[in-house]
């Protein structure tokens, strides 16, 4: 990864993720490839959507075309962090605090390489761990950590007309139904 290449465009694409009220999450050069990941500001609830990333291509690619920073042919790529998200720097791990993550460690902390469970603090050089399925709580330094993620939990759903499916249904037009009372105040 060209350094120069990382520092220039980032010094680029800031004034325009600001007017554009976005962040920069991460900017990798790699094999001919610019990736550069966007996101919304911390605490907003939706994410980034297909709109921002392309005007974000049009904006940035023009600016690459005249400035000529990156060198030899390669490819923009403007995407979002998505749902699960690659944890990287120290920002990374305090913005996604109260998550689920796992981490895989390039060496065993305490006997182990991989921990999965509640992200609930991080400073610039450690991540702590609520651990799954136990209230144990793990400090990690994050110079020991060779990939760390978020992981989305999928809500289950019961399949459709299913014992679990049915009670469900039964459930939500009974808590609908008015009740006599209810009627009888309404009239």
């Amino acid at each position: 990864m060209s350094i120069n290449v990382v520092e220039a465009v980032t010094t680029m694409v800031a004034p325009i993720l600001a007017d554009l009220s976005l962040e920069l999450y991460d900017l990798e050069f790699a094999g001919g490839i610019l990736r550069v990941t966007i996101d919304t500001p911390t605490g907003q609830e939706s994410g980034v959507d297909v709109d921002q990333i392309s005007l974000v291509t049009r904006l940035l690619g023009r600016e690459l075309e005249h400035d000529d920073v990156v060198p030899g042919r390669f490819t923009l790529e403007v995407t979002s962090p998505g749902l699960e998200r690659t944890l990287r720097t120290p920002h990374h791990f305090q913005r996604e605090v109260g998550k689920n993550v796992t981490i895989r460690l390039v060496a065993e902390l305490d006997g182990r390489r991989r921990f999965a469970g509640a992200l609930i603090g991080a400073t610039s050089t450690t991540a702590s761990v609520r651990l799954e399925n136990s209230s144990d709580t793990v400090e990690i330094p994050l110079s020991l950590i060779e990939k760390a993620k978020t992981v989305f939990v999928w809500e289950s759903q019961a399949k459709p007309n299913s014992p679990e499916a049915r009670a469900a249904k039964r459930n939500a037009a009974a808590q609908s139904e008015p009740t006599n009372n209810q009627e009888v105040n309404a009239q």
